[in-house]
């Protein structure tokens, strides 16, 4: 049975398994069955049969390339695409039937680790062509908060471009940053 994207989600963000792209198995061709080709492949024991199986970081967002057009999400479709972004929680807009913006907050050290951290975001986002909304060192409690938003006319929305990015600052190292965890034994 053939896999595809329903017509529905072909010009939406919809079906994010599709945005991912489909890793599963397909019918043959019709130029394939004609040409025999099981009769010479199977149980012969010269043909490599290898099942390849994505890695994780082919799933990743970050992989994928900014959209120059992309449309703001659905609610729905804004929680669905949180389970890809670790970490990140969703900030709706005053109405609250709208994603308003991503958030994600980092504890760390001190004051050069936060600006380290800032620097280290703005490094890995630097020609990407979609900045944080807010990157904001917060003195008293020593973290960093990251939001993402797009601009639109209605005030700040989210698209896909958002997580996009969220994902690629999910990448940034942080460990050397973070504060030291103290195990009493």
């Amino acid at each position: 049975m053939r896999r595809g994207r329903s017509s529905r989600a072909r010009g939406s963000v919809v079906a994010m398994a599709d945005l991912l792209g489909d890793f599963g198995a397909r019918d043959p061709f019709p130029e394939e069955i004609e040409s025999k080709f099981g009769e010479k492949v199977l149980g012969n024991v010269d043909t490599l049969h290898q099942i390849l199986i994505p890695t994780l970081s082919a799933l990743s967002l970050a992989r994928l390339p900014l959209q120059p057009d992309a449309e703001a999400l659905s609610l729905d479709d804004a929680r669905r695409l949180l389970l890809k972004v670790v970490g990140w929680r969703l900030v709706l807009s005053d109405d609250e039937q709208r994603p308003a913006r991503l958030q994600c907050v980092w504890k760390v050290r001190d004051e050069s680790c936060g600006q380290e951290l800032i620097a280290r975001i703005n490094a890995a986002l630097d020609g990407a062509g979609h900045a944080p909304a807010a990157l904001i060192w917060e003195a008293p409690s020593s973290q960093v908060r990251a939001e993402l938003s797009t601009p639109s006319g209605a005030g700040d929305s989210l698209t896909v471009n958002d997580y996009i990015v969220a994902a690629r600052i999910d990448k940034v190292k942080t460990l050397d940053l973070i504060p030291k965890k103290r195990v009493w034994a």
